[in-house]
């Protein structure tokens, strides 16, 4: 009898202890389309050309792991059934958003914690709806079903969602329809830009959107695309601030850095740049996790790998990451503005285009054109834009011209960058941690381990 009660108050005494050691504060960064080598080369930049003495924010912390991504049904896992299994801990087939394989919803860890009286904030620098963010409020058979994932967001009671825009439908015009009615109906305040959101930014349930813009999401880290527009620093503050002021007590974000993978799909190397502002975005988490060490829990990883980016390629020139620095213009801007120059009527010759390559990418300028990578770029302008028997190219997010193809390998080949593919790859992803249970993420995790054990760190039945 005496044994009993001994072990009851044992057990009792373990849950106490678990319940007090539960982090009051967790923050969650997926890096879209982030593997292990966009890691690796933003922190040999950050090492070699910004010459800090200090790794990059992730990687000083104490755990450094991976993680598996296949999906339930590919060896190589697209954003949406990532997402998902980021969020609620479970497999489901590509394309399929808070479901399992047969369609049955499957709830996230942020909804777990909302249940539990955690505040919620979920933002994102690309579409709200789409894939990641979706998957931790949404269900749908399908990614693209925007109306059906976006009206979820009524029943998550999330205090506060950001990201470039809100689709509905499948019309990709974030037109507002009865989803936006039923949104606002359930006491959300909409605002889209930063002056729309100063007037509102007291209110207790906001969505707040990106203003429009040429790219079609919150911008890259080399575009000059104007204030208007979100980086992760800005979001993670923002969310910061906004459940300091609701939910003082405990909080979880969700903070993707959707560029990364933008870019990557793109074979863009200023995809350092994005890795290396997403890492600004986890160094405002770490600057709280230091006011508040026994009761913060930062976990950092990505979705899936993307572009099967490599540090080094055959018949690259040698290494050298400071050329990345002549980049002022993504491979997206740069097409739009040759599309913009076309839509006008504008002629295109060569003398204005080394001139705006030597501006915007450094080539014919600062970084030497070599014979051959010459000959390679004018027979491809030749073939754009005199001879006009050039094809486009897709990629998952946009469409390149041939030529705008040719001068980025070419800027590739100048930096010592290769590239794999314009999809995803089946690499392992990063994961790291510090703070509040932290040790749980040691070893090789599979990308629905991540969820689970959030809630078993915090406490909450998932």
């Amino acid at each position: 009898m005496r044994s009993r009660i001994l072990s009851l108050i044992i057990c009792l005494s373990a849950g106490i202890i678990s319940w007090a050691n539960a982090p009051k504060y967790i923050f969650y960064f997926i890096g879209d389309g982030m593997g292990l080598a966009p890691v690796m080369v933003a922190e040999a930049y950050n090492r070699t050309v910004l010459n800090n003495t200090q790794h990059l924010q992730m990687l000083q912390f104490p755990v450094a792991s991976m993680a598996t991504t296949y999906s339930a049904n590919r060896q190589i896992t697209d954003s949406a059934a990532a997402g998902t299994a980021l969020a609620t801990g479970s497999k489901t087939g590509n394309g399929m958003v808070g479901v399992t394989i047969d369609s049955i919803p499957v709830n996230s860890v942020a909804i777990a914690l909302k249940e539990n009286g955690y505040g919620v904030a979920i933002a994102t620098t690309v579409t709200l709806n789409d894939a990641t963010p979706a998957a931790f409020y949404g269900h749908a058979a399908s990614r693209k079903w925007y109306y059906e994932t976006g009206s979820d967001i009524v029943d998550s009671k999330f205090d506060f969602l950001a990201g470039y825009n809100l689709l509905s439908r499948n019309n990709n015009t974030g037109a507002e329809t009865d989803m936006y009615d039923n949104i606002k109906k359930a006491g959300y305040t909409f605002a889209t830009g930063k002056d729309e959101f100063e007037k509102v930014k007291g209110h207790d349930k906001i969505i707040y959107l990106n203003k429009p813009n040429k790219a079609g999401h919150c911008g890259y880290t080399v575009d000059s695309l104007g204030n208007e527009n979100f980086d992760v620093p800005y979001l993670t503050q923002t969310c910061l601030d906004h459940l300091q002021r609701v939910s003082p007590d405990k909080f979880f974000m969700m903070i993707e850095g959707g560029n990364i993978d933008w870019a990557a799909h793109s074979n863009d190397p200023g995809v350092v740049k994005s890795v290396l502002n997403f890492d600004q975005g986890i160094k405002i988490a770490y600057d709280f996790y230091l006011q508040h060490p026994d009761e913060t829990l930062i976990l950092v990883t990505a979705d899936h790998n993307t572009g099967g980016l490599t540090f080094g390629k055959k018949g690259n020139k040698r290494i050298t990451l400071k050329n990345l620095d002549y980049q002022k213009v993504s491979i997206q801007m740069f097409e739009a503005y040759i599309k913009e120059l076309q839509k006008k009527g504008t002629a295109i010759t060569w003398n204005d285009m080394e001139s705006y390559l030597k501006d915007n990418l450094g080539l014919y300028g600062a970084i030497k054109v070599d014979t051959s990578d010459d000959k390679l770029i004018k027979d491809s302008f030749n073939k754009t834009f005199v001879e006009k028997q050039t094809e486009d190219i897709k990629t998952l997010y946009a469409t390149y011209s041939n030529f705008v193809a040719d001068v980025f390998g070419v800027f590739n080949k100048y930096t010592g960058l290769g590239w794999t593919t314009t999809g995803h790859t089946g690499d392992f992803t990063p994961v790291f941690a510090i703070g509040v249970g932290a040790e749980e993420f040691n070893g090789l995790n599979d990308n629905t381990d991540l969820p689970k054990k959030i809630a078993k760190i915090a406490n909450v039945k998932f």
